[in-house]
């Protein structure tokens, strides 16, 4: 609360304490003075005088007292600047990423890599996080599109610069995330390779890139999947065929249990033996850092394949394979899978998928299937007899009103 005191006429301040409010220092009833205010805080009394004479900017200066000590008591500081994306990816992004993926090799150099180009575009690099505008993301967008990149290429620059804001907001650094929209028109794997396609490519494969393609186009696993199989992760008992344990995926829900087709078995025991009949290590080792094949061990013989075939179709006169990536034979099982007539449930479990909406991609009903999901609903007990449930409530009332 703020209240008046009077001034003395020698300088000093009215006590008021005489006979009818006179002042006992002058002898005077002063009505002259300046505001004061007083409040309790913590069990203790605060007063301090503005030493101004106007009400409205004594309440001011009450408030900013209160409010100085606000801060000081439940740690209210002043904020400050945010850091600009380059210290913020620097000093929070990079040491996350070091920690989070460090089992996930490729995941960390794919975020290092998206860091190092984001940072070389110095406009965005520069800007502070809260300062961030679309105006600068769509300058990015167009320095890269003049470099030459595909769609697909910045769309995954955009995600990791989404990431970045994303973990800036929920660390507190930013009050809010911008939002980033992915570029319209991005080339998707949705390439289903043919059955006469998947032979030709088969026979001009070499080992052990045979055995791997065969592997993805009857299990549907991811190439890395296919890549970190073990042998101790492989049961021959279970199952008609037996069975695979996928332990390493992209998600928590990679880890899964797929049945081994006859094909599958067929490749995977006649490496067993090959190998000697081991009880632990890699299915498809190679002389690389990890111990076990990587796409760079089949960049090369997967490409030449492709030019083998089309010499091969060049002297028969025939049409050449179009040539596809490795992922692509999980995206031809899963939509053969779908076509068999596979409810997307269990194909989301056979894949690994962590959302149904994945899924639904590769499951279409036909007219047939409809048709018959129609049936064996018109089947159900209604409480009538068989020739009334077959006849519509509509055409009864029809053909009342005709007779």
């Amino acid at each position: 609360m703020i209240y008046k005191r009077a001034v003395c006429a020698n300088g000093g301040t009215c006590n008021r304490k005489g006979l009818k409010g006179v002042c006992n220092k002058c002898g005077e009833r002063c009505t002259e003075g300046i505001y004061w205010y007083k409040f309790m805080w913590k069990g203790k009394l605060i007063r301090e005088s503005t030493k101004q004479r106007n009400d409205k900017v004594a309440r001011q200066m009450e408030s900013a007292h209160r409010t100085a000590l606000a801060k000081g008591e439940v740690g209210i500081r002043e904020k400050k600047p945010a850091p600009t994306l380059s210290e913020f990816m620097e000093n929070r992004f990079k040491p996350w990423v070091e920690v989070t993926f460090c089992e996930k090799p490729r995941t960390k150099v794919w975020y290092l890599g998206g860091v190092r180009r984001l940072s070389e575009f110095v406009p965005l690099a520069k800007a502070r996080l809260n300062e961030l505008s679309a105006e600068t993301i769509r300058a990015y967008i167009a320095k890269r599109q003049t470099d030459g990149l595909n769609i697909t290429s910045i769309n995954r620059e955009l995600q990791i610069l989404r990431r970045i804001l994303h973990l800036a907001a929920e660390w507190g650094v930013v009050e809010s995330a911008l939002k980033i929209k992915m570029l319209p028109g991005e080339r998707k794997r949705e390439r289903v390779i043919t059955p006469e396609e998947e032979v030709r490519y088969l026979a001009a494969v070499p080992e052990p890139l045979a055995s791997i393609a065969t592997f993805l186009a009857d299990t549907g696993t991811r190439p890395e999947e296919c890549f970190r199989l073990r042998w101790e992760h492989v049961t021959w008992l279970n199952g008609r065929n037996g069975v695979l344990l996928v332990t390493h995926g992209k998600t928590n829900a990679a880890r899964r249990v797929i049945p081994m087709t006859p094909r599958v078995r067929s490749v995977l025991e006649g490496r067993w033996n090959q190998a000697g009949k081991p009880e632990d290590g890699w299915v498809w080792p190679a002389a690389t850092r990890s111990g076990h094949v990587e796409p760079s061990t089949l960049r090369k013989h997967h490409a030449r394949a492709f030019e083998t075939i089309a010499q091969a179709a060049a002297k028969r006169d025939t049409k050449p394979v179009r040539p596809f990536v490795l992922y692509s034979l999980r995206h031809t099982f899963l939509t053969r899978l779908g076509a068999s007539g596979c409810d997307v449930w269990t194909l989301a479990r056979i894949a690994g998928h962590s959302a149904i909406n994945i899924s639904a991609r590769y499951v279409h009903p036909s007219e047939d299937a409809v048709l018959d999901a129609i049936s064996r609903l018109g089947g159900h007990k209604t409480g009538h007899s068989q020739n009334e449930a077959r006849q519509l409530p509509v055409a009864a009332i029809a053909e009342s009103a005709v007779q």
